[in-house]
């Protein structure tokens, strides 16, 4: 739905600001991808926790 959305939007935008707001557009979707990841630890197995049995 927010698909269809953009695309309308941007179609609707005049030529001159095209090119502009498909720019927008993949910065927004960068942004999007890159908040849903998840960050790497700093070092690998840094914590280490004591296992009681």
């Amino acid at each position: 739905m927010a698909r269809i959305i953009a695309l309308d939007a941007l179609i609707t935008v005049s030529n001159r600001l095209q090119p502009l707001a498909a720019a927008v557009l993949c910065l927004m979707a960068a942004q999007l991808i890159t908040a849903s990841c998840t960050p790497e630890p700093a070092a690998p197995y840094a914590a280490r926790v004591a296992v009681v049995r």
